[in-house]
């Protein structure tokens, strides 16, 4: 399904600023994670749309641990998608486009500097 990916974390010192990022990006929607609250973490739940559940959490550090995100999102098109990557103020670090031996792929850094990738399936070979 575009725009959605398997858990994943993505840990960080600005909570918030990755909400922003990410649910612009993507249409993601963000819950307070009442268990982990009541153990004294900040961690948010992260829906995707058309998911029938959380895909994932962001981890809010306080600066105690490295922000860290490993993941890759299914997109519909990777080059727009890098596009808007950079609107929104993030960087492309690497992409392959009109890949003949698969997917078309990005690794990209959020606002944050986080590390994360994106990809297009290949579309079928006609018959």
């Amino acid at each position: 399904m575009i725009n959605t990916v398997a858990w994943f974390e993505i840990a960080t010192d600005d909570p918030q600023g990755a909400e922003k990022f990410y649910g612009e990006l993507f249409g993601w929607s963000f819950t307070a994670d009442e268990d982990a609250a009541q153990g004294g973490m900040d961690y948010r739940l992260i829906g995707c749309p058309g998911a029938d559940g959380p895909k994932g959490g962001i981890y809010a550090t306080g600066g105690a641990a490295p922000g860290h995100a490993v993941f890759s999102v299914v997109v519909a098109d990777t080059a727009a998608t890098c596009a808007r990557v950079e609107a929104l103020g993030g960087e492309v670090t690497f992409k392959l486009l009109d890949n003949p031996n698969g997917p078309d792929f990005a690794y990209l850094r959020d606002t944050s500097g986080n590390l994360f990738g994106v990809f297009t399936p290949p579309k079928p070979a006609e018959a």
